[in-house]
């Protein structure tokens, strides 16, 4: 009869090396396809004007600090969901900024920054249209991008 203790052993030792088999031709393709997210210029809002006004689209801008728990769980999870990434993408020019660093602290007095992360959408020219204050679901950012494009 086998212990407790060996049956966990085998169960381990099958883990391990189900996990560490190669991978098939088509496994390997999908297992590196990259994933998706809101592709962000970091840290330049000149440039994202510049792209906002060649390309006449809104900016959508996140606000964050570097220390702030819920912009990394933004960056973590909703920035990376394949809905909110496809749309975003396709109808906005994405700008993160670090507000505690370079331009950051002067963008953050002129844009009345309080909290982290503030997401703000902005017409082409910089105008400030819609904001936001706090983490954010997936389904939720999509709303509040799809209001912005209202305004």
């Amino acid at each position: 009869m086998l212990s407790v203790a060996k049956i966990a052993f085998i169960l381990l030792a099958f883990t391990v090396c189900n996990c560490t088999a190669p991978l098939s031709k088509g496994e390997a393709h999908s297992a590196a396809k990259p994933d998706k997210k809101i592709n962000f210029i970091e840290n330049s809002w000149s440039e994202a004007l510049k792209q906002a006004a060649k390309q006449h689209k809104y900016i959508f801008a996140d606000a964050y600090a570097s220390w702030c728990g819920p912009c990394k769980m933004l960056k973590a999870t909703t920035f990376r969901n394949n809905k909110v990434a496809d749309f975003y993408n396709e109808h906005f020019i994405n700008v993160s900024i670090d507000m505690e660093k370079g331009e950051g602290p002067k963008l953050s007095q002129q844009w009345g920054i309080q909290a982290y992360p503030t997401l703000i959408i902005f017409n082409e020219e910089g105008k400030p249209l819609l904001g936001t204050v706090g983490f954010i679901e997936a389904n939720d950012l999509i709303r509040f991008g799809e209001a912005g494009l209202k305004k």
